[in-house]
Order: C-alpha cells, then sequence, then structure tokens
C-alpha cells in the first residue's frame, strides 16, 4: 500500500477506485466532507484524526486535511506500454528524477498531453505517493509507468520496439523543434542541474535543446518536459502520420 495526500491527489484516487483507507481531519470542509460520503459509498473504511496526527502520518507534507492509502499503481512492461499506445507511442524516460515536485510535475503533463506513460528507474528515482501525488494533482492514478533496473538498457530495448530516443540536454546544437515527433518517441530528461547521465545521452538516438533568450541558461525539467511534449502533440494534430510503432527508418529523423 502507498499514501498520497492532498485533495486532488485523493479526489483523483477515489475516482479511479485505488483508495482503501480515507483518514481526514473533522471539520475539514464540503470537498473532504464529499470524499468522505464517496469513501461511504464504496464501503471504504473512513478515519478522523487531528491534525497532528495527520501532520506526522504525511510527514509534514501540505495535505489540506485528507490522506488515503491506495492500491500500487499498475506496472506495466515497456513491450506493454509501446503495444497498447493509442497512435504512435510518445514515451517519457525519467534517469535519476529524484525531486518528488518534479516527477509530479511531469506525471501531470504526461496526462494533460495524452502521451502513453512513463519509464523510471527502480532506484535513483522519487517514489510515486506523498509529495509526488500531490504534485500531480491526480495524475499518478492514471498514467501508465513502467519500471526498469537500467535506464540505457531501457532505451536500447525501446529501439527495438520501433521507439526513437530522443534526448533533452541544454549543450545539444539541435533544436527540440526540429524533431519530427509523429514518429514514435521517447523524450529522455535527467535530473535537476546534472541532466542526463553520460552512458544514458550517449544511448540516445539525438540529444537535443530548447533555446534560452535570457540570462537563465536552461528551464526546470519538468516544464522543459511539458513544452516538448505539447510540442508533439502540436505536430501530431496538425500532420497526422501513420499509425503504430513500425519499423525505425533511419532517413525519418
Amino acid at each position: 500500500m502507498s499514501l498520497i495526500y492532498g485533495l486532488h491527489a485523493v479526489s483523483e484516487a477515489m475516482q479511479a477506485r485505488r483508495v482503501t483507507r480515507l483518514v481526514h481531519v473533522r471539520g475539514g470542509g464540503p470537498r473532504i466532507d464529499a470524499l468522505v460520503a464517496r469513501a461511504h459509498e464504496l464501503r471504504v473504511p473512513v478515519e478522523t484524526a487531528d491534525r497532528r496526527h495527520l501532520d506526522k502520518l504525511t510527514r509534514e507534507g501540505v495535505h489540506q486535511g485528507v490522506a488515503a492509502e491506495v492500491q500500487a499503481t499498475a506496472s506495466y512492461t515497456l513491450d506493454e506500454l509501446v503495444a497498447e499506445a493509442a497512435g504512435p507511442p510518445l514515451l517519457v524516460v525519467l534517469d535519476a528524477i529524484e525531486d518528488p515536485q518534479n516527477l509530479g510535475a511531469i506525471l501531470r503533463s504526461v496526462d494533460a498531453a495524452g502521451a502513453t506513460g512513463v519509464v523510471r528507474q527502480a532506484r535513483h528515482s522519487a517514489p510515486l505517493e506523498g509529495a509526488a501525488a500531490k504534485a500531480s494533482a491526480g495524475a499518478v492514478s492514471y498514467v501508465k509507468v513502467a519500471t526498469v533496473v537500467n535506464i540505457s538498457r531501457a532505451l536500447d530495448e525501446l529501439k527495438t520496439l520501433g521507439v526513437w530516443t530522443i534526448g533533452l540536454d541544454a549543450r545539444a546544437t539541435d533544436r527540440y523543434d526540429q524533431v519530427d515527433y509523429r514518429l514514435p518517441t521517447a523524450l529522455v530528461v535527467g535530473a535537476e542541474g546534472s541532466g542526463l547521465r553520460r552512458l544514458v545521452g550517449e544511448t540516445c538516438d539525438r540529444l537535443v535543446s530548447i533555446p534560452m533568450a535570457g540570462a537563465v541558461s536552461s528551464l526546470n525539467v519538468s516544464v522543459a518536459a511539458a513544452v516538448v511534449l505539447f510540442e508533439a502533440v502540436r505536430q501530431r494534430q496538425s500532420r497526422p502520420k501513420a499509425q503504430g510503432p513500425g519499423p525505425r527508418d533511419e532517413s525519418s529523423r
């Protein structure tokens, strides 16, 4: 079981019927009352606690008066993510993203863009519950996630499945909007500050950057991921390409 907290995260988990126990403060307001009523409808155990107990339970997280134990999110393989994509797969691969706020924001953008899912490493990655779930505004209940042992090997596997791997690197000379995202694509993003690890960057088919016009040299990783995701959405809506992963044509990029 995992613990999540915050109104959006708990509401979406309740909607997805993942909640196994609800904990709330008394007199939390109409939105919490609605969650409690829904929990009773679904026969989910409900516990009333004082704010100090909830603070301790969430490790001083911004819980907004409510938390929930939830079933673990479904686990997917890379094959399943690619095979179950509604069109050409659009994935985000997380290389050592350990900040839960960044992870949650990326999950929210993946859901908003209608992307296929996320690939993360079992180690060197923020957990999907707690602060990440809250920052995702509930998207963690809907985004498909594959957890792998090694990111570089996962990229090689994605290549064999017909997916192009595009790494975001502030030092790259190619622009992010010069890529044809209508093809099956995995966007690879690295940790704040350090960026992509060397072997991960070398394994990518192509490295691209987002041009900066101001004094700051780069964007927050979650913002950068959102920029590229919605460029992919724009391209796919304006210039649709054939569905499905298909063979990798080296001239396509």
